[in-house]
Protein backbone atom coordinates (compact mmCIF):
# COMPACT_ATOMS: atom_id res chain seq x y z
CA UNK A 1 0.00 0.00 0.00
CA UNK A 2 0.86 3.72 -0.26
CA UNK A 3 0.59 5.97 3.15
CA UNK A 4 0.35 9.83 2.71
CA UNK A 5 1.47 12.21 5.27
CA UNK A 6 1.70 15.32 6.40
CA UNK A 7 5.03 16.56 7.98
CA UNK A 8 3.86 19.23 10.30
CA UNK A 9 6.77 20.97 10.09
CA UNK A 10 7.41 24.46 9.16
CA UNK A 11 9.16 23.38 5.80
CA UNK A 12 10.41 20.88 3.44
CA UNK A 13 14.10 21.26 4.70
CA UNK A 14 13.64 21.14 8.25
CA UNK A 15 11.33 17.98 7.81
CA UNK A 16 14.81 16.26 5.43
CA UNK A 17 16.69 17.36 8.22
CA UNK A 18 14.52 15.06 10.50
CA UNK A 19 13.48 11.93 8.37
CA UNK A 20 17.67 12.14 7.62
CA UNK A 21 18.61 12.63 11.05
CA UNK A 22 20.33 9.06 12.46
CA UNK A 23 20.42 10.53 15.86
CA UNK A 24 17.07 12.21 16.60
CA UNK A 25 16.54 14.41 19.83
CA UNK A 26 15.80 12.82 23.09
CA UNK A 27 12.92 11.67 23.54
CA UNK A 28 11.94 11.17 19.98
CA UNK A 29 12.46 7.84 17.84
CA UNK A 30 13.75 7.45 14.32
CA UNK A 31 11.53 8.13 11.35
CA UNK A 32 11.80 7.72 7.97
CA UNK A 33 9.90 7.49 4.47
CA UNK A 34 10.14 6.80 0.95
CA UNK A 35 9.89 10.28 -0.03
CA UNK A 36 9.23 13.53 0.83
CA UNK A 37 7.73 16.43 -2.14
CA UNK A 38 8.25 20.04 -0.62
CA UNK A 39 5.79 22.68 -1.62
CA UNK A 40 7.42 23.97 -4.86
CA UNK A 41 6.75 19.88 -6.17
CA UNK A 42 10.49 19.08 -5.44
CA UNK A 43 11.11 15.24 -4.57
CA UNK A 44 13.61 13.91 -2.21
CA UNK A 45 14.13 9.69 -2.45
CA UNK A 46 15.56 8.85 1.38
CA UNK A 47 14.39 5.23 1.13
CA UNK A 48 14.42 2.78 -1.56
CA UNK A 49 11.27 1.40 -2.03
CA UNK A 50 11.69 -2.41 -1.66
CA UNK A 51 13.33 -1.63 2.21
CA UNK A 52 11.44 -0.85 4.95
CA UNK A 53 10.87 2.75 6.46
CA UNK A 54 9.88 3.75 9.29
CA UNK A 55 6.68 5.98 8.60
CA UNK A 56 3.41 4.17 10.01
CA UNK A 57 4.31 3.19 13.28
CA UNK A 58 1.37 1.29 15.13
CA UNK A 59 -1.80 0.67 12.98
CA UNK A 60 -3.02 -1.49 10.37
CA UNK A 61 -5.50 -1.56 7.30
CA UNK A 62 -7.28 -4.67 5.81
CA UNK A 63 -5.72 -6.74 8.26
CA UNK A 64 -2.59 -5.57 7.89
CA UNK A 65 -0.73 -4.82 11.24
CA UNK A 66 2.89 -4.65 9.73
CA UNK A 67 2.33 -1.33 7.86
CA UNK A 68 5.44 -0.42 7.34
CA UNK A 69 7.23 -3.83 6.35
CA UNK A 70 3.90 -3.76 3.31
CA UNK A 71 4.17 0.23 2.46
CA UNK A 72 5.88 2.90 0.88
CA UNK A 73 5.63 6.28 2.83
CA UNK A 74 4.82 9.67 0.98
CA UNK A 75 5.78 12.80 3.38
CA UNK A 76 4.07 16.26 1.90
CA UNK A 77 5.69 19.34 3.62
CA UNK A 78 3.00 20.86 4.90
CA UNK A 79 1.72 22.36 8.65
CA UNK A 80 -1.25 20.80 8.17
CA UNK A 81 -2.83 23.99 8.34
CA UNK A 82 -3.21 24.84 5.28
CA UNK A 83 -4.32 23.37 1.33
CA UNK A 84 -1.70 21.43 -0.73
CA UNK A 85 0.35 23.96 -2.98
CA UNK A 86 -0.37 23.01 -6.79
CA UNK A 87 2.97 22.20 -8.19
CA UNK A 88 3.11 19.69 -4.78
CA UNK A 89 -0.36 17.85 -5.66
CA UNK A 90 1.18 17.75 -9.34
CA UNK A 91 4.39 15.75 -8.46
CA UNK A 92 2.78 13.78 -6.27
CA UNK A 93 0.12 12.79 -9.20
CA UNK A 94 3.20 12.29 -11.32
CA UNK A 95 4.97 10.24 -8.67
CA UNK A 96 2.16 7.77 -7.51
CA UNK A 97 1.43 5.89 -11.17
CA UNK A 98 5.20 4.68 -11.38
CA UNK A 99 4.91 3.35 -7.53
CA UNK A 100 1.47 1.81 -8.39
CA UNK A 101 2.30 0.12 -11.30
CA UNK A 102 5.85 -1.70 -10.23
CA UNK A 103 4.45 -3.06 -6.71
CA UNK A 104 1.07 -3.58 -8.44
CA UNK A 105 -1.05 -1.34 -6.17
CA UNK A 106 -4.50 -0.52 -6.43
CA UNK A 107 -6.01 2.52 -6.15
CA UNK A 108 -8.04 1.59 -2.89
CA UNK A 109 -4.63 0.73 -1.02
CA UNK A 110 -3.41 4.83 -1.28
CA UNK A 111 -4.51 5.78 2.15
CA UNK A 112 -3.79 8.42 4.60
CA UNK A 113 -1.65 7.74 7.85
CA UNK A 114 -4.77 8.65 9.65
CA UNK A 115 -6.96 6.00 8.11
CA UNK A 116 -4.60 3.24 9.20
CA UNK A 117 -4.07 4.84 12.53
CA UNK A 118 -7.71 6.75 13.88
CA UNK A 119 -7.03 8.28 16.71
CA UNK A 120 -3.34 8.80 16.88
CA UNK A 121 -2.61 10.29 13.99
CA UNK A 122 -4.66 13.05 11.97
CA UNK A 123 -2.45 13.57 8.55
CA UNK A 124 -2.83 13.97 5.75
CA UNK A 125 -6.12 16.17 7.29
CA UNK A 126 -9.01 17.38 5.57
CA UNK A 127 -7.20 20.00 3.76
CA UNK A 128 -5.86 17.43 1.40
CA UNK A 129 -7.62 16.73 -1.82
CA UNK A 130 -8.30 13.13 -1.70
CA UNK A 131 -11.11 13.58 -4.83
CA UNK A 132 -8.60 15.13 -6.85
CA UNK A 133 -6.58 11.91 -6.63
CA UNK A 134 -9.62 9.62 -7.17
CA UNK A 135 -10.21 11.63 -10.45
CA UNK A 136 -7.32 10.66 -12.08
CA UNK A 137 -7.44 6.96 -10.94
CA UNK A 138 -4.96 7.45 -8.34
CA UNK A 139 -7.18 6.81 -4.89
CA UNK A 140 -10.66 5.92 -4.51
CA UNK A 141 -13.96 8.12 -3.52
CA UNK A 142 -17.49 7.08 -2.72
CA UNK A 143 -20.63 6.94 -4.22
CA UNK A 144 -23.50 5.86 -2.20
CA UNK A 145 -25.28 3.07 -1.46
CA UNK A 146 -27.77 1.88 0.63
CA UNK A 147 -27.40 2.64 4.38
CA UNK A 148 -25.27 -0.38 5.96
CA UNK A 149 -23.61 -1.02 9.23
CA UNK A 150 -21.31 1.62 10.03
CA UNK A 151 -18.12 -0.59 11.30
CA UNK A 152 -19.00 -3.29 9.52
CA UNK A 153 -18.45 -1.34 6.10
CA UNK A 154 -15.30 0.03 7.36
CA UNK A 155 -13.93 -3.04 8.42
CA UNK A 156 -14.47 -4.44 5.39
CA UNK A 157 -12.89 -1.45 3.18
CA UNK A 158 -10.08 -1.40 5.68
CA UNK A 159 -10.21 0.86 8.71
CA UNK A 160 -8.77 -0.69 11.53
CA UNK A 161 -12.35 -0.94 13.72
CA UNK A 162 -10.75 -2.99 17.03
CA UNK A 163 -10.06 -1.20 19.56
CA UNK A 164 -10.55 2.13 18.26
CA UNK A 165 -13.11 4.40 19.48
CA UNK A 166 -16.44 5.78 17.32
CA UNK A 167 -15.45 9.09 17.97
CA UNK A 168 -11.78 8.32 16.30
CA UNK A 169 -13.18 6.08 13.54
CA UNK A 170 -15.86 8.57 12.57
CA UNK A 171 -12.90 11.75 12.78
CA UNK A 172 -10.41 9.56 10.47
CA UNK A 173 -13.71 8.40 8.26
CA UNK A 174 -15.16 12.21 7.96
CA UNK A 175 -11.67 13.86 7.61
CA UNK A 176 -10.80 11.92 4.46
CA UNK A 177 -14.59 11.45 2.81
CA UNK A 178 -16.45 13.92 4.53
CA UNK A 179 -15.02 17.15 5.88
CA UNK A 180 -17.37 19.17 6.38
CA UNK A 181 -19.55 16.19 8.32
CA UNK A 182 -21.05 16.94 12.06
CA UNK A 183 -22.38 15.41 14.96
CA UNK A 184 -23.06 11.47 15.33
CA UNK A 185 -22.76 8.90 12.80
CA UNK A 186 -25.03 9.91 10.27
CA UNK A 187 -27.11 8.24 7.49
CA UNK A 188 -25.15 9.80 4.66
CA UNK A 189 -21.83 8.23 6.46
CA UNK A 190 -23.49 5.05 6.63
CA UNK A 191 -23.97 5.21 3.26
CA UNK A 192 -20.83 6.10 1.62
CA UNK A 193 -19.31 3.23 3.84
CA UNK A 194 -21.51 0.91 2.31
CA UNK A 195 -20.31 2.00 -1.39
CA UNK A 196 -16.56 1.85 -0.50
CA UNK A 197 -17.19 -2.18 1.21
CA UNK A 198 -19.39 -2.95 -1.62
CA UNK A 199 -17.07 -1.64 -4.42
CA UNK A 200 -13.49 -1.58 -2.81
CA UNK A 201 -13.36 -4.68 -0.23
CA UNK A 202 -9.93 -4.83 1.38
CA UNK A 203 -11.15 -7.69 3.75
CA UNK A 204 -13.79 -10.55 2.78
CA UNK A 205 -15.96 -11.00 5.39
CA UNK A 206 -14.94 -8.63 7.71
CA UNK A 207 -17.48 -7.30 10.58
CA UNK A 208 -17.69 -5.25 13.75
CA UNK A 209 -17.43 -6.94 16.89
CA UNK A 210 -20.81 -5.16 17.90
CA UNK A 211 -22.02 -6.36 14.63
Amino acid sequence: MVVLHYTAMTNAEDALRRLCDDCPPEGLGPVSCHYLISETGRIWQMVRERDRAWHAGVGAWGGREDVNSHSIGIELANTGMHPFPEPQMAALEALLPGILARWSIAPARVIGHSDMAPGRKIDPGPRFDWRRLARQGLSVWPGAAREGDFHADLARFGYPVEAVAEADLLEAFRARFRPHGRGAVSAEDRRIARDLAERFPARAGAHSPTA
